[in-house]
């Protein structure tokens, strides 16, 4: 039977963890599956890629901030190949419904979606939400990374879906946490403090921000924001006009935030919505107490209900406040090992496979 070939559709690369997975799965896809293509408007990651023939719009995209003119000139670029290849099989990683709209067009075209945040996120929009309940329909396999997403999906829409874990690096991780960095901030006697995620309002550093302006006559601390994004301005104001200048520090994304991670002793996560953050697994990974939102979706999940770490309500400043004090005062040694023992569940190889074996199904049907 012919193999038919695999499109891989992604067309903003940014700085999180879809593309973190987006690395993973696509170089092990394309080492066992030949002539693998790759859309996408950012350039900059090429080298990320092995053996994948990359497609990018011949527009420079890379100074674009808004991803809906990305995702058009992606399409044209889909649909330019879609004309000329025999029934390829699509792996949208992103802009989905522009996919399964695309699909309506070209009836035979198997489409794989890989969704990568709760419903809760993005449905809550009466006439967005009718839109996905017809395109969904056009999706012939839509992959989840949590079991509480796969749910979710099937109680909001209908929608069967298939969970696959994100693929966990521990030793990759423990490799990069041991780089040495010229990092003075953190102090031995401080408890230390951080927080890794585009500064966008998803993320809610601000709720971070609100509970270490509780703490900041009680205990000593020192706290650490990595990450880009539009709110960043927001959150620099808030710093200074609570006097936390010198126990606060925000800076850049980087490649190798495990080094940073590594240093600290509490991660705390105050995301609205989720679908399994990366950034939790890698905190496990490094033996890290957790303090999360129990926001949809994924952080239950992974902290086994707060078995590995403590669970927050979304927005909480306060109970964030107060856990943090309970750790200066005693460290949970107890849940950070219940959590990292619990991390077999998203073993690299293991979930890294199943995408294979899922997409060549595809590949080798009829």
């Amino acid at each position: 039977m012919t193999q038919k070939k695999l499109i891989i559709f992604m067309p903003s690369i940014e700085n999180g963890g879809v593309e973190k997975n987006l690395f993973l799965i696509a170089n092990h896809l394309s080492k066992n599956i030949p002539n693998t293509i790759l859309i996408t408007s950012s350039k900059r990651s090429n080298k990320r890629f092995k053996n994948i023939k990359i497609i990018t719009p011949k527009i420079e995209t890379d100074n674009i901030r808004g991803r809906k003119i990305k995702y058009i000139l992606c399409i044209f670029e889909l649909f330019k190949i879609l004309l000329s290849e025999k029934n390829p099989i699509l792996f949208a990683f992103q802009a989905n419904l522009y996919c399964a709209l695309l699909g309506l067009f070209f009836p035979k075209l198997k489409i794989i979606t890989r969704s990568n945040s709760s419903p809760s996120g993005w449905s809550k929009n009466f006439i967005k939400k009718f839109i996905f309940l017809i395109l969904f329909k056009r999706i012939d396999q839509i992959i989840v990374n949590s079991l509480d997403f796969k749910k979710e999906l099937k109680k909001k829409f209908k929608v069967n879906s298939v969970c696959i874990y994100n693929p966990l690096n521990k030793e990759f991780i423990k490799k990069c946490a041991k780089k040495k960095i010229n990092f003075n901030f953190f102090k031995n006697q401080d408890l230390k403090i951080i927080n890794i995620g585009r500064l966008v309002d998803q993320k809610d550093q601000i709720t971070f921000l609100k509970s270490l302006n509780l703490i900041k006559k009680k205990i000593f601390f020192k706290a650490l924001i990595i990450g880009n994004g539009e709110r960043k301005n927001y959150l620099i104001n808030y710093i200074l006009q609570n006097d936390l200048g010198g126990k606060v520090k925000i800076i850049d994304f980087k490649e190798n935030p495990f080094t940073y991670l590594n240093k600290a002793d509490v991660m705390i996560h105050t995301a609205k919505f989720e679908g399994l953050p990366n950034v939790l697994l890698e905190a496990l990974s490094l033996k890290k107490y957790i303090i999360s939102t129990n926001c949809p979706t994924g952080p239950s999940e992974i902290l086994n209900k707060g078995k590995g770490g403590d669970l927050v309500k979304i927005g909480d400043y306060r109970n964030i406040a107060n856990k943090l004090i309970r750790f200066s005062q005693k460290k949970q040694i107890k849940k950070i090992n219940f959590g990292y023992k619990m991390l077999n569940r998203f073993d690299f190889n293991k979930n890294q496979n199943k995408y294979l074996t899922l997409v060549k199904k595809f590949l080798y049907s009829k």
